[in-house]
């Protein structure tokens, strides 16, 4: 079913539109969430509370891309559920991306609770759209989606080593951007 069909049935309150947007975007959300919790029933059960909050944002807010309004809630729900259960020393997946960023980002900034923070977000948006189209998309399912450098890998056919190499090299142009803006690691 196309998305704009999905929004329809929300707008009109038809709990169809629920079964729909598991069908077409479950295993999307889950992989999101199992990146960054790693552990399979939290990342099912933000799915769930994904779909949830979708139900009660939609309407008012009638999203222009679907995939893209349901990736950033169930990311989202993930983030809060990793930080929630953090002083449990549950999850690994998230503090590994966490710990690759801090170079980059400036000590001042407490990753886990400054990480959204306009200022810098719209500075590394500006530095995204000045790389190339592979190289956005790779940092993107890296740090945003939390993909694994063994998969990125698998997917544009090189070796993990060599990804992680290139995630490096794009990390370290993202510091020097950001130190070029007056924002120092």
């Amino acid at each position: 079913m196309e998305d704009e069909q999905i929004i329809k049935l929300y707008l009109q309150r038809n709990e169809k539109a629920l079964e729909e947007i598991q069908n077409k975007y479950g295993s999307y959300c889950f992989r999101i969430a199992k990146n960054i919790l790693t552990v399979w029933e939290d990342a099912e059960e933000c799915v769930n509370d994904t779909w949830n909050l979708s139900w009660n944002k939609i309407p008012p807010i009638i999203p222009l891309s679907l995939k893209a309004f349901l990736g950033k809630l169930v990311r989202d729900i993930a983030i809060s559920q990793y930080r929630a259960n953090h002083a449990k020393k549950r999850y690994r997946g998230i503090e590994v991306i966490f710990d690759e960023l801090e170079e980059c980002i400036p000590s001042d900034f407490d990753v886990e609770e400054n990480f959204d923070n306009q200022q810098l977000s719209e500075l590394i948006n500006n530095w995204l759209g000045e790389l190339p189209k592979e190289d956005r998309v790779l940092f993107i399912k890296r740090y945003y989606y939390g993909d694994a450098v063994k998969k990125l890998a698998k997917e544009i056919g090189c070796t993990e080593n060599q990804m992680a190499q290139r995630m490096l090299k794009l990390r370290k142009k993202l510091k020097m951007f950001l130190y070029r803006k007056g924002v120092k690691a």
